[in-house]
């Protein structure tokens, strides 16, 4: 059974071990996977006058949209809508063609790096390794925890921390089939999900540590020291499920 502290100990060890690769794929693991966009809000003081003209100004947009015929609009939301339909699956397909083997690239990054210092080299395994194996895994768990969201958050969450452990394992075992992949993952994680959680929310000091100082320190320390942390688990998970099977 693993223990939290001794994960977050060799985790911390690893990357400090080989700390400015290990901070340059954490930095490019949260910029395409795990940044959020900022809003930035400004805030506009108006006079009395200036609201009087907005009011006036959205009085004419209302208008000019009432002598719109009504076939003309439907032709205008359709279109719209198509926009964002494409939008999103060239979105979907840019994530499954390249950042999904980019993400295996990392993983393994820190799975090399967990044992010995690991290279840049490593990014481009997700490219070399039974690419085209990898995106139709990848895109199938990522299906499936879309589907499982669309019930409630709530499952989305748990079936996403079902699946966690799908990269690492292509990260290993490239060729292995989707639905072989993805069953594994599942069933190491079955009983760990709740502790991962706490694992994950045992970083939060750090997190709200990196807030303060606009992300200065999940940039030079705790994003790569979670990451490393995140193969440290698997690694765990793997050989409990591998010794449980003898």
């Amino acid at each position: 059974m693993w223990n939290r502290k001794e994960l977050k100990a060799k985790g911390k060890a690893a990357f400090r071990a080989n700390y400015w690769r290990s901070l340059l794929v954490a930095l490019i693991m949260v910029a395409i996977f795990g940044g959020g966009a900022a809003v930035v809000g400004n805030s506009v003081s108006q006079t009395g006058a200036e609201q009087e003209i907005n009011v006036t100004d959205t009085a004419e947009l209302t208008q000019a949209l009432e002598e719109i015929p009504p076939e003309a609009l439907v032709t205008i939301l359709l279109a719209i809508l198509g926009v964002a339909a494409v939008a999103s699956a060239l979105t979907a397909l840019v994530s499954a063609l390249l950042f999904n083997p980019l993400k295996v690239g990392c993983q393994r990054f820190f799975l090399v790096n967990s044992d010995a210092p690991a290279g840049f080299s490593e990014l481009a395994f997700g490219y070399k390794a039974d690419y085209g194996n990898m995106v139709k895994t990848l895109l199938l768990k990522d299906i499936f925890v879309f589907l499982w969201s669309l019930l409630f958050v709530i499952p989305g969450v748990v079936k996403s921390y079902s699946y966690r452990m799908t990269p690492f394992i292509l990260a290993e075992n490239p060729s292995m089939g989707s639905r072989e992949a993805i069953s594994r993952s599942v069933r190491m994680m079955r009983g760990q999900k709740w502790r991962a959680f706490i694992l994950d929310l045992s970083f939060i000091g750090w997190d709200i540590l990196s807030a303060i100082t606009c992300g200065v320190v999940g940039l030079l320390y705790s994003n790569p020291y979670q990451f490393a942390t995140n193969a440290e688990l698997y690694k765990a998970l793997r050989d409990s499920s591998t010794a449980a099977t003898f």
